[in-house]
């Protein structure tokens, strides 16, 4: 479902497991942040109690780290997907999204259409391969 992981990913994992005790394979890096993705229900435990965990995390990687909720294994619905995509470019907020078959639309202002996109459209890049290794959604229009 994931494409490659590289060995800096696989250190990322490894150190979140040791540290959290929640197992994920789900890792990748947007926005200069490393995003980990985790089951529904165990989001809160990864985290840890007041957030002990993402801050043990952050002084050691020394970068931001977040932690969202991955939808279900092979049963993801498009709200799932448009609340996943919410998670992972939090702050930035859009208006609307659509999911189609291989391909995503997101609707947002002007402003945060800019945010979204990032310099050299990097940021839309990035989104842009996440959502084709754990989705596999070919296609990412911002509007």
């Amino acid at each position: 479902m994931a494409g490659t992981i590289d060995m800096q990913l696989m250190r990322y994992i490894n150190l979140f497991a040791r540290i959290t005790r929640v197992p994920t394979t789900k890792c990748f890096v947007y926005n200069n942040q490393i995003v980990f993705g985790v089951p529904k229900a165990q989001v809160s435990i990864a985290i840890g109690k007041g957030a002990v965990n993402v801050k043990k995390l952050n002084s050691i990687l020394g970068k931001k780290i977040r932690v969202v909720a991955m939808p279900g294994v092979d049963t993801f619905s498009n709200e799932e997907i448009g609340k996943f995509v919410e998670a992972v470019v939090s702050p930035v907020e859009f208006n609307k999204i659509e999911v189609r078959e291989n391909s995503i639309v997101i609707n947002a202002g002007r402003q945060n259409k800019a945010a979204l996109i990032g310099r050299g459209r990097q940021r839309e890049k990035e989104l842009s391969e996440v959502l084709k290794n754990f989705f596999k959604i070919t296609k990412l229009r911002i509007v």
